[in-house]
């Protein structure tokens, strides 16, 4: 069993414990889409695959907070905010924007090649490192503006 996937079901017990409802809730969603995945691949996830189902937890939670203050539901966009939060918890510590301009130099030396097709060469190149720990369209656009594109 993965590293993390053992601290979020201890983390469940403390929170039951605790009576922390709206934690508990979150560790409970977290480990269902963890559990679905793992059914469906037929694997069982390393804590890479776990930081991949919580980064996508993260952004679907973004996207539905974009379309709740569209709809001036401000209480929705709130409850997915505090979810982030939690899910933040167990996600490695983000790179700094430094950081990142220095992964993406290094892969733009690292994928010869113009245009749209060296942009694919090192968004493959830097999504396993970047993996949970800066937002991957962040990433695309910054690719872009230093390949000029």
């Amino acid at each position: 069993m993965s590293e993390l996937k053992s601290q979020l079901q201890s983390d469940m017990k403390l929170a039951m414990k605790a009576g922390e409802k709206d934690r508990l809730g979150v560790i409970r969603l977290i480990l269902a889409a963890i559990k679905q995945r793992e059914v469906d691949e037929r694997i069982e996830l390393s804590d890479v695959d776990v930081v991949a189902v919580l980064d996508r937890m993260v952004k679907q939670r973004r996207e539905s907070i974009s379309q709740y203050e569209s709809a001036a539901r401000e209480d929705l966009a709130e409850v997915e905010r505090s979810e982030i939060r939690v899910i933040q918890d167990y996600l490695p510590q983000p790179f700094t924007p430094e950081e990142v301009d220095s992964l993406i130099s290094e892969a733009i030396k690292a994928s010869p090649g113009e245009g749209m097709a060296v942009m694919g060469k090192v968004m493959a190149v830097l999504k396993p490192q970047l993996q949970g720990r800066a937002e991957m369209s962040v990433v695309s656009s910054r690719v872009k503006a230093i390949l000029g594109l």
